[in-house]
């Protein structure tokens, strides 16, 4: 059975990476990406039977927040809701005590406030479906106490409690806070200045774990990509 799904972030990375997968198995896939070019560029020429519909703007936005509204009414519904979109905040990743309170605003707007407003405004739609589904993307600095990763872990907290809230608060649908782990993305090349991070796995590989986990439907709750794979190996 084909779904209409909306993926934020979708010009790079993992949100890419599942939006082709999204694509090939015949969905209609709203997506979008604050880089209009590059979210065109990324999107445009997907293989498969799938749709991709295109929407750049800033998840920040009200109005870009709005047009993604229009773009899901016109799809016919939707399905999946996958907040994929963030931000690390500074690089190099600083200490808390040096962590501005003008970036720590940045990075709870992004990761947390815009994720909760779309969530809100698409709920009807998830509603009326039989397999509503939403997937906040965790990390293991929401549950870790690393050095440097205070800020982003505190907005992937967050973000965690706010997916197991609306677990519980809407038992028609299901809500997965997904950790994919590490991957060889810019996010996380941002957060490692210099380093060589060609050990990460690329996001390709992670996706069937969340595609798994959207075929099987447990009950919501939070899920590590490690595990899931493991589990089918």
């Amino acid at each position: 059975m084909t779904t209409t799904a909306l993926v934020t972030g979708a010009a790079r990375g993992f949100g890419l990476a599942l939006t082709a997968a999204l694509v090939a198995r015949g969905d209609t896939v709203v997506v979008d990406g604050r880089d209009a070019a590059a979210l065109a560029a990324a999107t445009a020429d997907l293989p498969g039977p799938g749709t991709v519909v295109a929407v750049p703007g800033d998840l920040t936005d009200a109005a870009h927040r709005g047009a993604l509204h229009v773009a899901v009414r016109r799809a016919g519904g939707l399905d999946l809701l996958v907040h994929n979109a963030g931000t690390l905040g500074p690089s190099p990743l600083p200490r808390l005590a040096e962590l501005a309170p003008h970036a720590f605003a940045d990075l709870w707007e992004t990761n947390v406030a815009a994720p909760l407003a779309l969530t809100r405004l698409l709920l009807p739609f998830l509603r009326t479906g039989p397999a509503g589904t939403v997937v906040t993307l965790s990390s293991d600095a929401a549950v870790e106490a690393y050095p440097g990763w205070g800020g982003y872990g505190a907005t992937k907290a967050a973000l965690d409690q706010l997916a197991a809230v609306l677990g519980a608060e809407e038992p028609g649908l299901r809500v997965y806070a997904f950790d994919p782990g590490d991957m060889r993305t810019d996010m996380h090349q941002r957060a490692f200045p210099g380093e060589d991070i060609s050990d990460r796995p690329e996001p390709a590989t992670v996706v069937p774990a969340l595609l798994g986990l959207l075929r099987q439907r447990p009950p919501s709750g939070r899920h590590r990509a490690a595990d899931l794979l493991e589990a089918t190996r």
